[in-house]
């Protein structure tokens, strides 16, 4: 999988959603962020914190607010796209080009700008320390191919816990197999989930 150098390699790769990125992006470049590109996605940053991400999906495009649960959201127009899981992280999404109201993107990045400068920041817990058990189908898979137990091993707790979390969020059984390919892959090349998307 080729990594993401640059936003426009980003907006080439999501062609089909190149409008509404293209929009995004043009309001942000004139608010005093440092663009860049982390997990392979465009990012705006405040000295060195991360603040907006945008994000390009099949059905819509989004912006990520990194401390979003400091906004006031009057429009409420955020969402937390793992409700139980992410503590700051907040979504808004769009889906089209129509459905961008610049004014308002401009007002929540400003705000989110100010945030930042002003170290509005949530507490993240610390990475877990304790291994939680292995899914039956990873452990039936490390039990038979000794590189890829290896690998598993090199890895820290918290990356660990990533993989098994993978396979067990999976609701249906073909999803859950389908993921166990995804890390057979990983573990093949001796690299951990978050290079799914990267």
């Amino acid at each position: 999988m080729k990594r993401t150098k640059t936003v426009d390699e980003y907006i080439e790769k999501h062609a089909d959603r190149k409008l509404e990125i293209q929009k995004l992006r043009s309001i942000l470049q004139e608010l005093p962020f440092e663009e860049c590109i982390k997990w392979g996605m465009p990012t705006y940053t405040v000295k060195g914190k991360n603040v907006l991400g945008i994000g390009s999906f099949k059905h819509w495009s989004c912006l990520w607010f990194h401390q979003g649960s400091f906004l006031k959201d009057e429009a409420g127009v955020l969402e937390n796209a793992q409700e139980g899981k992410t503590k700051g992280m907040r979504q808004w999404r769009f889906a089209n080009k129509e459905a961008i109201d610049p004014d308002l993107v401009k007002a929540y990045a400003i705000e989110a700008y100010e945030n930042q400068m002003a170290g509005k920041e949530v507490d993240i817990a610390k990475p877990a320390s304790e291994l939680i058990p292995l899914p039956q189908l990873l452990a039936s898979h490390l039990n038979k191919n000794g590189k890829h137990l290896n690998t598993f091993e090199s890895f820290t707790v918290s990356q660990k816990n990533e993989f098994s979390n993978y396979i067990k969020e999976a609701k249906r059984e073909k999803t859950k197999l389908d993921r166990l390919e995804k890390i057979k892959n990983l573990l093949e090349e001796g690299k951990t989930l978050k290079s799914l998307w990267s």
